[in-house]
């Protein structure tokens, strides 16, 4: 019964979280969940073709393409041709900008909803958020799509380790192959 609870707890906790974090995220670029997410993927990895971009943020070739048609139509991002004949897309000032304002109105909401813990508490939290995260990519290993909204800097401040990056690092030691094909 207890596990049950907890599983509960855990999938409204989840969803709640969620709601909090993406609804601030696509009001804050007046996007998609999944262009507000390609904006924050493209903040730390320019130049991703669509078909990356798109596996990234959990959608098909034809909807990568149609999203990054959506966010070239508002201006945020654009695609270059590259020298292999591909191409790459890049965010424009607007992207970068707004990119940065996706992060800030994510962060905010979700930290005011832990300063309902105490210091200690929220040490506990974070070191059972990181181990949740870790069994988390146990269970889906592509670390690119489960950061897909993360603040990479605030993720690593002070000498943290990103559990999430651990975990791959950890997997691709073991040689268990790298299914993401990214590195964090």
């Amino acid at each position: 019964m207890h596990d049950e609870r907890l599983a509960n707890l855990l999938g409204a906790l989840a969803l709640t979280v969620n709601d909090l974090a993406l609804t601030d995220a696509t009001t804050a670029a007046g996007t998609s969940v999944s262009g507000a997410a390609a904006l924050v993927v493209l903040s730390t990895a320019p130049g991703l073709s669509v078909t990356e971009l798109g596996r990234r943020v959990g959608l098909s070739q034809p909807a990568a393409a149609r999203m990054v048609d959506g966010l070239e139509g508002r201006g945020l991002a654009e695609r270059r041709p590259t020298a292999a004949r591909a191409v790459a897309v890049h965010l424009t000032d607007a992207g970068v900008d707004a990119a940065e304002r996706i992060l800030g109105h994510r962060g905010g909401r979700l930290a005011s909803l832990t300063a309902a813990l105490d210091d200690r508490e929220r040490v506990v939290f974070a070191e059972l958020v990181a181990k949740l995260l870790t069994a988390a990519y146990a269970q889906l290993p592509e670390a690119d799509r489960l950061c897909r909204l993360c603040d990479r800097a605030a993720c690593v401040a002070a000498g943290a380790v990103c559990p999430v990056g651990a975990a791959c690092r950890a997997r691709e030691a073991t040689g268990a192959g790298v299914v993401d094909g990214g590195r964090r």
